[in-house]
Formats: structure tokens, sequence, C-alpha cells
């Protein structure tokens, strides 16, 4: 976290009250239980108002993506799109699409894997599923240039640039124009061509396609690393290798003491107050979820105080994440991949400055001897 936001983290951290007004960024909600009222109350915050995330990626991605949808036209894209991330959907996709028998197989012969490296390579193999392209399209460093999107935002600054905008569409239009080819030949056996047949607009189909690389494998890329060198340095790997029932609260605790994504946004569309702060329309609203999921204590899956907060660092309410079935399947498989191993060492690790999303730059592992 603090690789990644050297100057807002520490001055969030000084913030000790649950919810309060900070001149220049907006209110600032550090407390799990006002943090979940406030996503459920959508009467009186909002994702399409000043400061909120349409302020970020209407301009990128276009008006018809559930990240800056709300009411009924949200909610009826959200139903279209429903069968797509349902489990019984994304789990097959992600174990036809991710190699992680290889991973499984080169730590076992002694090997020292850059797991950063691995899982972009896993998330390269997902954005051709999610855009029609050969997989060996999709490669570091296209993947690099979908990450640099995300780079451009800052807490303090509402909105992208003309200029970032303009670089971030040309990524997104790069990638979208084999999305588009899949969607226009009704080819189902790509997610495209899949979004057609559910009756997704074109136009929906390729926001829809954006959102997710641009959200999706960014969040996997930081979190699975993050997880592993939680598991190693806390000595709960080797237990859960020995009992597999403990993976599933490993998984949730991990998603709570590293929040992928530590803040979530939103614009005041009526008088209301959280807690004891009043707000007004056009407050903007900074729910801090990684401070919210870490005050309840550190990482344990044995009490797996996880369980307590239903999935909050996905959302909550109509917004909570589409996608996180997709990315449960990801962590799954990945996770298995590296229990298969035995136990695991940290060889080397470089946090990685300057990014949105608190990640590893690289981080080396081997078997532990």
């Amino acid at each position: 976290m603090r690789a990644a936001h050297p100057v807002v983290y520490p001055l969030l951290e000084l913030a000790r009250k649950p919810v309060l007004r900070v001149p220049g960024l907006g209110v600032l909600v550090r407390d799990a239980a006002l943090l979940r009222s406030t996503l459920m109350d959508t009467d009186t915050f909002t994702k399409t108002g000043p400061g909120s995330p349409s302020d970020l990626w209407t301009p990128v991605l276009g008006p018809a993506v559930l990240l800056n949808m709300e009411g009924a036209d949200h909610m009826a894209l959200r139903r279209k799109l429903g069968s797509l991330f349902a489990p019984a959907y994304v789990e097959p996709l992600a174990a036809a699409s991710l190699p992680t028998a290889g991973l499984t197989a080169r730590l076992t012969a002694g090997e020292t894997v850059d797991l950063v490296a691995e899982v972009k390579r896993f998330a390269s193999a997902m954005i051709s599923q999610l855009v029609g392209l050969d997989p060996t399209h999709v490669d570091e460093e296209l993947f690099d240039r979908v990450s640099s999107i995300t780079r451009f935002v800052r807490l303090a600054r509402p909105r992208l640039t003309p200029a970032q905008v303009a670089v971030a569409r040309g990524i997104l239009e790069e990638l979208t124009t084999h999305a588009r080819e899949a969607y226009r030949a009704g080819d189902e056996a790509t997610v495209p061509g899949r979004m057609r047949a559910l009756g997704l607009t074109e136009d929906e189909a390729m926001g829809a396609v954006g959102a997710f690389v641009l959200t999706g494998t960014e969040t996997l890329v930081s979190y699975i690393p993050r997880l592993v060198a939680v598991l190693i340095d806390s000595g709960w790997l080797p237990l859960i290798a020995a009992e597999r029932s403990l993976a599933e609260p490993a998984i949730a605790e991990g998603l709570r003491v590293t929040t992928p994504s530590p803040v979530m946004l939103r614009s005041v569309i009526a008088d209301g107050a959280i807690g004891s702060v009043a707000v007004r329309p056009g407050d903007r609203v900074i729910l801090a979820t990684y401070a919210a999921n870490r005050a309840l204590g550190e990482f344990d899956p044995a009490t797996n105080v996880a369980a307590t907060l239903k999935q909050l660092w996905f959302g909550a309410g109509t917004h909570f994440c589409l996608g996180a079935p997709l990315a449960m399947a990801q962590i799954r498989l990945t996770l298995d991949a590296l229990l298969e191993v035995g136990p695991l060492r940290i060889v080397a690790r470089t946090p990685a400055r300057g990014v949105l999303i608190p990640s590893y730059a690289s981080l080396r592992v081997g078997r532990a001897s």
C-alpha cells in the first residue's frame, strides 16, 4: 500500500474516525457497517454523479457499462450478463484457459518462478477469451498497456485528462477490434459471441468487454501474488495444503486483508448522513474498503472474520461485482496448483510503485528445502 500510494495512504491512515469530511477529497468512510449501508443506499449515493466512477470511466468506456450505471438500465444490463458470469459458465472457462499445470510442474522440478509474470500470463489468457483474440497475440507488452490505464487514476483527481482518455481509448479500441469481429460473427465459443446471443447490443458488449478487461485482470494480478505472500509469510501455506477445507477461508481472509480494490467512490444525490456526518448533493464519498476490512484484525483463516463481511471487497447490493465468480474461479485454480507443490519460500520480492491497485512488481517463489 505504501509503495503504491506513498502520500495518500499514510494520510488516510491518520484518519481514525469511522467517517469524516476531508477537505479537497470528500467524505471518507472507514467503518465496514457504514460502508455497506452506503453501498446499499442507491437513493442517496450513486456511481453516476460528480466525483464518482462515471467521471473516470464514461469517457473511456462509454455510457453503457455496469461501472457507471444506476437504476433500471443498470439492472437490465446486469440481467443480460448474469448467465455469462454464473459459476457454471466461468469455472470451465477458467479451467480451460489457465495453464496452471505448467506452474505446478516447474515449481516441483525446482525452478524459481516469478508469480507476477505467471499470473499476467493467466490474465492474458483470459483477455484473449474476453476479446475473441488468439492467445498468442496477448503478450506481456499488451497486458502492461492495458494496466497502464489504471495507473492514470489518482484519488485526488476525480477524472482523467483529455490526453489520458485518448491513450486509454486507443488501447481499448485496439482490443475491442477483435471483440467486434467475434461479436459480429456470432461465434458463441467466444465471450463477445455469447454476449450477442444473450441480447446485448454491440455497444453494450464492447463496454462490458472493456470494463472486465480493465478492472478484472488488474485485480487478479494484484491479488494472487499478495495472497501467496501472505500465506508464506504467515506460515499458513503448508497448513492449508494439509487441510484443504481451509483454502476457502484463506482466500476470503486474503481478500479481506489485502482488498485489491482499496477504495470505492460514490457521489451524493440527496441530503442524508453517513454516521454522524451530514452529506449533501454533489459531495464525493470515498469508501476506504481496505481500512474497513483491515480493522477487523490480522489474517487468520481459522477464525475467518472475513465471513462476517459478506465479501464486502466485491461491493454490496445491486453493484456487487458481477465478475466475482470468474475471479474466484481463477484464484482457486492458481492456489490449487501451488498447494500441489508443497512448502514454498519467497526468493525475492519487489513492490510495484505508482500504481492504482497495490501489487508486487515481482514475487519470485520456489520450493522450500
